[in-house]
């Protein structure tokens, strides 16, 4: 599990692909820290497998599913890319609860100057849509941010200063695609109201009970 604060911003050295396999090298000040072998670690927001470090750098290994299912197979050398360390149970919850499982790939529409806060439009796929909205939480390439507005197949954000000099979305243009994670708390939601109209006989589970039970 991760928080959706990045902690560093790394380097892409290399992607490299051997048959159905793939090896993502990564340079980073993380490596200095006490980074352990097999640990979990988001690379823009997506849960990848510590296998290997060394002074300057770490390997983790990409499966198939990933590379299609992410941003991550159009890396290159010198890309930068958003990392965080996954959450230690004595840590600050200051971001909200991120899976590091990709939904889908959003590609940016529009970006602009809203006072003190830059303003980020996404194009989403429609059947993710449903799982965001106005005042939720959302992980755009492993960045915990808060949805201010969800209209059609659309929905933007506003981003502060400080998260956009800490994180890769100071480099996002029209047209930028990223890594999008909804709220696992939606799908949950979702999951037991289909249950519910498949067998009416359960243990009725209402909207009214959802929410006073702070599930929504």
């Amino acid at each position: 599990m991760f928080t959706g604060l990045i902690q560093s911003i790394g380097t892409v050295c290399s992607l490299k692909r051997h048959g159905n396999s793939s090896q993502l090298q990564i340079t980073s000040s993380l490596v200095k820290e006490d980074l352990q072998l097999g640990e979990s670690i988001a690379v823009n927001g997506a849960c990848l497998t510590v296998t290997s470090w060394d002074n300057s750098t770490f390997t983790v290994d990409v499966s198939p599913e990933t590379l299609n299912c992410t941003t991550l197979g159009a890396l290159q050398a010198n890309c930068p890319v958003n990392l965080e360390r996954a959450l230690r149970l004595s840590d600050r919850l200051g971001g909200h609860l991120v899976s590091g499982h990709v939904d889908c790939i959003a590609t940016v529409k529009r970006r602009y100057q809203d006072q003190n806060a830059v303003r980020i439009e996404f194009s989403v796929p429609a059947a993710v849509m449903r799982y965001l909205v106005a005042k939720g939480s959302v992980a755009i390439d492993g960045i915990s941010l808060t949805v201010n507005e969800v209209v059609d197949d659309k929905f933007s954000v506003a981003v502060i200063p400080h998260s956009l000099a800490m994180t890769t979305l100071k480099d996002c243009r029209e047209g930028t695609k990223v890594n999008i994670e909804t709220d696992m708390l939606g799908r949950y939601v979702e999951r037991l109201l289909q249950l519910q109209e498949a067998d009416p006989n359960k243990p009725s589970v209402s909207i009214e009970f959802l929410a006073k039970n702070g599930f929504m």
